[in-house]
């Protein structure tokens, strides 16, 4: 009977000590700040945003590291940026803005560049020698209906760019679609622009603004050197933390790329590059990302869709101009696009007038009356329940759309103002209705 005691009572303590060691081997094997569920939640929203198909990578939302290697006077600026950007409304990704980087001046670029737009003649010779032609002259006089609060700037000027930011953050809008051509290539009034990305990326990513490329139609655009351009901007952009990426209903997290006047190439061409068929497709790629095509005529969301296209948008802010810019048009082209599994992206501005390089253009001026067509504009998008809206634009001053401040400007040349109200009147009114799209997007998926 002793002998069995023993053997029982070395049987528990050996149970026990095997116990301990089993605990302490299991313990060693778990990280100390092991986190829950994905592990990709240090790289998505904050847990307040909900809807997590936007990816945001941003440092910049951690406190500094308090430590003794970090130098206190960089701890200072961050300390005071955090600060600054407590005073701004939070950023919506879902609301984009288009942006140009065309703008220079003798300061940054030796010259002006765009603010000197070409008054362009009509296509019809005879209508053309009713109307005026050649340069305008800057600074007094320049290619715009309206005259910016900056005056004449430089794209290449960071104090313009940080200010730009700063502008974008009062608006709340979180991503800026940027207009892009390749490197060494410009539009027919500018010079190149790629140059320009390094700054504009480093500033956006200090004010939490994410930034798309908005790729332009340059000379001889084809599938081919589309391809090419777009594993350019991959490789040498996407990493950036400002680099903005989408995730897709099947979990994948690609870039987004506006196309501007995508149906230029017809839906054969498109689809080499975008179905996943083609032998040479860009689909399952490092390369693959959400490409957004030009929605004009209505017959292009069926060429769309052909060409493999992940969604559209319609740009123009000129209510009536086209078929996509028609806002009556904008609930039934939300329900093709939902019956096909694609992206509606309707774009608003808050006015229209190019008469100053197009001076015979005045049948498709929109006035702003004040803001009211801008907010008849944003309310039209919202009841189509798009999953984003673009704002046609931030800075295109040649066609009177831009929402940037703008002030009275008495010279030979006349300007139109804001007035009676204040110079970021638009900017304003911009935050109000991407906090009503943030509140209407949390009900729409319920």
């Amino acid at each position: 009977m002793a002998r069995f005691k023993r053997r029982t009572c070395f049987g528990l303590i050996a149970l026990v000590w095997i116990a301990v060691v089993i605990t302490l081997v299991l313990k060693s094997l778990t990280p100390e700040h092991a986190s829950l569920g994905s592990p990709e939640g240090r790289d998505l929203l904050p847990e307040r945003k909900k809807d997590s198909q936007i990816h945001v990578d941003d440092k910049t939302d951690l406190k500094p590291e308090r430590s003794k290697m970090v130098d206190s006077s960089q701890l200072r600026k961050d300390e005071e940026m955090q600060a600054i950007l407590r005073r701004f409304p939070p950023p919506n990704y879902y609301l984009h803005a288009f942006y140009y980087i065309w703008y220079g001046n003798p300061k940054f670029d030796g010259k002006y560049i765009h603010w000197n737009h070409p008054q362009m003649p009509h296509w019809d010779t005879k209508v053309a020698q009713g109307y005026p032609q050649g340069q305008h002259s800057p600074p007094d006089d320049i290619g715009a209906n309206f005259y910016p609060a900056l005056g004449p700037y430089s794209s290449r000027d960071p104090a313009v760019v940080e200010t730009h930011m700063q502008q974008l953050r009062t608006a709340s809008i979180g991503v800026i679609a940027v207009s892009w051509y390749p490197p060494n290539t410009q539009d027919d009034n500018g010079d190149p622009v790629d140059d320009i990305m390094p700054l504009l990326l480093e500033v956006a990513h200090k004010y939490h603004i994410k930034i798309v490329f908005h790729i332009e139609p340059y000379k001889g655009r084809d599938e081919v050197n589309m391809l090419v351009n777009v594993k350019y901007i991959i490789e040498k952009y996407g990493n950036h933390p400002a680099f903005f990426r989408f995730r897709t209903n099947a979990g994948k997290l690609l870039p987004l790329f506006y196309i501007y006047d995508s149906y230029l190439m017809n839906s054969d061409q498109w689809a080499k590059l975008l179905k996943h068929t083609e032998a040479n497709s860009i689909r399952n790629t490092a390369y693959d990302a959400i490409f957004i095509a030009l929605l004009v005529e209505e017959k292009h969301k069926r060429d769309i869709l052909t060409a493999g296209f992940d969604g559209m948008y319609t740009y123009f802010a000129t209510n009536g101009f086209s078929y996509g810019s028609t806002q009556k048009n904008w609930n039934s082209i939300k329900a093709f696009c939902e019956d096909n599994n694609l992206v509606f992206i309707p774009s608003v501005g808050p006015g229209y007038i190019d008469t100053s390089v197009r001076p015979w253009n005045f049948q498709n001026t929109r006035n702003r009356i004040n803001g009211k067509y801008y907010e008849t504009s944003l309310s039209a998008a919202m009841e189509a329940r798009p999953d984003f809206i673009s704002v046609t634009s931030f800075n295109e001053w040649h066609e009177g759309t831009q929402i940037e401040a703008a002030v009275p400007k008495t010279s030979q040349t006349v300007y139109l103002d804001y007035l009676p109200n204040k110079p970021t009147i638009y900017l304003e009114i911009t935050q109000k209705w991407a906090s009503i799209f943030g509140g209407e997007r949390r009900k729409w998926q319920e």
